[in-house]
Formats: C-alpha cells, sequence, structure tokens
C-alpha cells in the first residue's frame, strides 16, 4: 500500500472532479502502464477503483477523475463530499486489467463520458510510441465533457474526435458506420456507462468484428434480478470442504468470512480480479468481464456475482 497527499482538487465539468496524488514522502511513485487503476480506500470499508488518466510516462503524481454518480454505492460521493486537497489517502499500486494489444497495428478508443479516463493514458502511451490511433470522446454535453481545453494542447491533439450529444448531428458517434468493415489488425477499446458500452460492442458485433479485437472496461455492472437466486454448494478442490450458498449471499462473502482468500477489487463482476477455475459443475455467469466465448466454456466463473446452474461447483481452490 501505498501513501499518497492530494495535491490538487479541481472540478473539471459538470460532477466531475479530478485528483493529483502525489507520494507522501516526496518519492517517485511505482510506473503504470495505460489502463491500470488504483483502488482507494476512502474510508474504513469504504475502497474503490478509479482509472489513471494522466501520461504513464510521469512518475511524480497519479491523476484521476471521479464522476458523482447519483446511484453511487458511497464512494464518488465520499470523493467529491469529503477528500481534500492536503488530505493523505492509502491507495494501491497501480494494476492493469485494460492493458494496449501490443500485437495491434492501429487502436481506436471510444471514450463516453468518463470513460475517457483510461483513453487519456493509452492515447498519451500511442502518442508516444508514434503508434497509429483515433480517440473518439463522446460526452452528454459540453458542461459535462471533462479535459476538453486540456485537450487541446496534447500531443495527440489532431487524433481526437469530440462527439456532443447534444451538439449537430454531422458531429454525433456514427458507430454502425464507422465500424463497418473489420480491420485486420485494428483493435477497439471501450470504456463508458453501460448504453454507450452496448451501442458501440453491439455495432461491432454486428459489424463483424472478432471479440480478441475489442477490449472493453465496465465502471458498473447493470443490475441484476435477484429474486429468483436459489442456494447451492461450492467444493474446495484442495480440501474438499463443501460451503453452503444462500440466495442472499455471494461465493466470494461466504469464503472470505470463513478465511478463503480470493483476491478481488470491484465485487460487480466487471474487473476479473476474482475469476476463479471451475472444475465441475454449471456456472450461472452474471459478469460482464468473461467473453461469450469464455462463457460457455463454463471453467472459469467470477465468484464475486455469478452463482450456479448445478447443485455444487467445485472451485480450483
Amino acid at each position: 500500500m501505498l501513501q499518497v497527499n492530494v495535491t490538487r482538487k479541481a472540478d473539471e465539468a459538470e460532477g466531475i472532479c479530478s485528483f493529483e496524488l502525489c507520494a507522501a514522502d516526496g518519492s517517485a511513485l511505482p510506473a503504470f502502464e495505460a489502463g491500470a487503476h488504483i483502488d482507494i480506500h476512502i474510508a474504513e470499508g469504504l475502497t474503490r477503483q478509479y482509472s489513471l488518466c494522466n501520461d504513464p510516462k510521469e512518475r511524480h503524481r497519479y491523476l484521476i477523475s471521479v464522476l458523482k454518480d447519483p446511484s453511487s454505492r458511497g464512494g464518488s460521493k465520499a470523493m467529491h463530499e469529503q477528500v481534500r486537497s492536503g488530505q493523505t489517502l492509502t491507495i494501491s499500486t497501480p494494476r492493469n486489467l485494460f492493458p494496449l494489444d501490443r500485437s495491434a497495428n492501429r487502436h481506436l478508443l471510444f471514450g463516453g463520458g468518463i470513460g475517457i479516463t483510461p483513453m487519456l493514458a493509452m492515447a498519451y502511451e500511442l502518442s508516444h510510441q508514434g503508434a497509429d490511433f483515433e480517440l473518439h470522446y463522446c460526452f452528454r454535453s459540453s458542461e459535462r465533457a471533462a479535459f476538453v481545453a486540456m485537450l487541446a494542447h496534447t500531443p495527440f491533439a489532431g487524433r481526437i474526435k469530440f462527439h456532443d450529444d447534444s451538439g449537430a448531428q454531422r458531429q454525433k458517434l456514427d458507430a454502425s458506420a464507422l465500424l463497418a468493415t473489420p480491420e485486420a489488425g485494428t483493435h477497439l477499446y471501450v470504456c463508458g456507462p453501460a448504453g454507450f458500452m452496448n451501442y458501440i460492442l453491439d455495432s461491432a458485433q454486428s459489424a463483424g468484428w472478432s471479440q480478441n479485437q475489442v477490449h472493453k472496461e465496465f465502471f458498473a455492472a447493470d443490475p441484476i434480478d435477484q429474486s429468483a437466486n436459489a442456494p447451492f454448494e461450492v467444493e474446495l478442490a484442495s480440501t474438499g470442504q463443501v460451503f453452503q450458498i444462500p440466495a442472499e449471499r455471494t461465493v466470494f462473502e461466504v469464503l472470505d468470512e470463513a478465511g478463503i482468500a480470493i483476491e478481488s477489487s470491484c465485487e460487480q463482476g466487471v474487473c476479473g480480479t476474482c475469476v476463479t477455475r471451475v472444475l465441475k459443475g454449471i456456472p450461472e455467469h452474471r459478469d460482464q468481464f468473461l467473453t461469450l466465448a469464455e462463457h460457455a466454456a463454463n471453467d472459469r466463473f467470477t465468484p464475486c456475482c455469478s452463482r450456479a446452474k448445478s447443485s455444487r461447483l467445485v472451485l480450483d481452490l
């Protein structure tokens, strides 16, 4: 864990604050790659993940941006209302679950709303590499668009296309047209709210882009109807221990309470941190991280949210 000081807090757009974080002891921060995020321990029992959006070459600071979400479980509200400049926070070292694909010869970046944050770091990194890329930044209105003035002064300003939902029709994003012809060697990266994500991903799928070419990061899971949840069992292959999973609890919660360590982060099925091998049984997949092919294979699942179709799952734990 790292101790950092909030050296700057700024309003970037309507409902969006940025936070500049520097090491409390003045040392260089651990290096990170574009697409990486950090865990921020905001208060006791309140930890949230935020994408790093500054230039990965920078070692003196991390920059994050936070949207104050009306449906927040407490994290964004606390960041906006409680965290102040000069405050010391505890954070994790950066982790990257949304990396650039080094084999690609062209990159199309799609950031919707606050989903622009990982795309900024990607654009910096690709610019340094002299790579071929486009950044498409989509937002509801100019009042809700963060970093627009800053982006005009970046070395990749000429590669950015802005799409304002409230603006003229000609500048709105037409994903179906843009992605109409899959291009070998071109990879797509998508981050933003669920509706935006589905629009881009559905357009890519309809046009025939392969799953290997499409990279995505969800900020939050879609609501799931829990009313039909049924209890089931999980067995740990290493010990033979069997745990009962009641309808109102997750596998992760039950195993964590029993002292069985499973690394986790989002606890919503969007980050992939907790993915666990399934040796026997059929999972009921509820995550937004694994691909359709991985769901069909039924040999991995996310214990933070997914359940079981069979009466028991045997896990590689």
